[in-house]
């Protein structure tokens, strides 16, 4: 969950349009047509480096070898997700495929408009959906069915300077507890320098803030909904693990933590500006590459917990087939390819194994090639993602299924209107408890249309 950067417009247009098929969908971009002769596949996606590598890769390749012709619209994420929610519950057509994540295609599928991939991608030996990792496939199925297919997949760790903790006498443990981030927080914050303790998301939105934060209030113990769908962001372990995580921001964070997000956390590991960052598993390759000032000098430990064993999160971007998509079969072979393990090989002898769409198939983490270029951290993301469980992330029992979010579209709306309250904390305006105070009376509205 790399770069989700959500306005509140972006995120309102993808809930209104969960909650009705009425919408009519926008017009199409990049040469997309909506002609269903089989002989092309209509793609829109989102713009993340993974994704133009793709484009740039498919021409050659996957249409030299199938004949298959591939219209991409590519677009920034806030406005792929908004024009992706339109058009596919309207069910339009325009498009056959899109990148989608594990938090849109359950609702997605139970909505109807998602094409089941069971024939075409799931039977195709040649794909081998049994290499794909478990934990992303469960977070891709709905009553037994698959929805979607992982192009890469992401966990969550503890990202940390060696060179700087060996300097301060001090040894990370392999497993940390939150208790014992903080107290290291404390004893390497301004050693070197101006270097602080500790990188947190404190910038707003569910897929910037939250996805940290939730996992942290899952291993507190607390949670959005009980099973019940009765609203607890006011109770007792939401307050103490969203007050634990500002006030360590606030007292061994990053400069200008209110505005930093996965970017702004990532730019100040490279540069030296803190020691360690929690956060997704994706960026490892980045912090290991050639030109990265810090290569070499990270190691990586599991995301921290207090009252669970693993606290990971699990995200992916994935591929969904529009049911009302006029390619169907063309479609189905660009996934099988697009998320197989044929393309990761196209990948690597293109660009080199740092650059390959990881964090899916077991094969990739069993490859030596790719084990000697992802060495520091290869193990970690696999053990991350695979200690991951969406149906059960806490220490009690849950309505729908998510980690650093639940799976139901009045999520997005409602986590962003939390986080924007408690990165005014941060930034010393109000409070943690009178934030969740608000966030409370909304989640119960939501709540009640779930609650049996």
């Amino acid at each position: 969950m790399t770069t989700r950067k959500h306005s509140r417009l972006a995120i309102g247009l993808a809930v209104a349009a969960a909650g009705t098929l009425a919408l009519s969908a926008c017009g199409g971009a990049g040469g997309s047509s909506s002609a269903g002769d089989g002989k092309q596949v209509n793609v829109i996606m989102v713009n993340n480096p993974q994704m133009i590598d793709l484009q740039k890769l498919t021409a050659d390749n996957f249409t030299k070898d199938t004949g298959i012709k591939v219209n991409f619209t590519v677009l920034p994420e806030n406005d792929v997700r908004a024009k992706i929610s339109q058009e596919f519950s309207g069910q339009a057509g325009q498009y056959d495929v899109a990148s989608l994540s594990n938090y849109e295609i359950p609702t997605y599928a139970k909505n109807g408009w998602l094409s089941d991939l069971s024939t075409g991608v799931v039977d195709n030996a040649d794909f081998a959906q049994d290499d794909i990792l478990k934990p992303m496939t469960e977070s891709l199925t709905v009553d037994g069915k698959v929805y979607g297919e992982p192009f890469y997949g992401e966990g969550s760790f503890l990202m940390y300077r060696k060179d700087v903790f060996e300097k301060a006498g001090l040894t990370m443990p392999e497993k940390p507890t939150w208790a014992q981030v903080a107290d290291l927080a404390a004893k390497v914050d301004k050693t070197d320098g101006k270097m602080r303790g500790i990188c947190l998301r404190g910038q707003p939105g569910w897929g910037q803030m939250f996805a940290p934060l939730t996992s942290v209030v899952n291993t507190f113990g607390g949670t959005w909904w009980d099973q019940d769908w009765k609203a607890q962001v006011n109770a007792p372990e939401f307050k103490e693990a969203v007050n634990f995580y500002v006030d360590l921001i606030k007292a061994h964070g990053e400069a200008g933590a209110a505005q930093s997000g996965y970017t702004e956390c990532l730019n100040n590991l490279q540069q030296g500006n803190v020691a360690m960052w929690y956060d997704s598993t994706a960026a490892a390759g980045a912090l290991e590459a050639a030109d990265s000032p810090v290569k070499g000098k990270l190691g990586y430990a599991a995301a921290p917990v207090n009252k669970t064993d693993s606290s990971s999160w699990l995200y992916t971007w994935a591929w969904g087939i529009q049911k009302a998509g006029k390619n169907q079969d063309a479609a189905k072979q660009f996934v099988s390819w697009a998320s197989s393990k044929k393309y990761e090989e196209l990948v690597a002898k293109t660009y080199g194994w740092e650059r390959v769409p990881a964090g899916k198939r077991s094969s990739t983490y069993e490859n030596p090639e790719y084990q000697k270029a992802a060495a520091p951290f290869f193990q970690q993301t696999e053990d991350a993602i695979n200690s991951a469980d969406p149906n059960d992330p806490g220490v009690q029992p849950r309505p729908a299924p998510g980690i650093q979010f639940v799976t139901v579209p009045e999520f997005a709306d409602l986590a962003t209107g939390v986080s924007e309250d408690i990165a005014s904390a941060i930034a010393g305006k109000g409070s943690v408890d009178g934030a969740l105070d608000k966030g409370q009376a909304d989640a119960e509205k939501v709540g009640a249309k779930y609650a049996k």
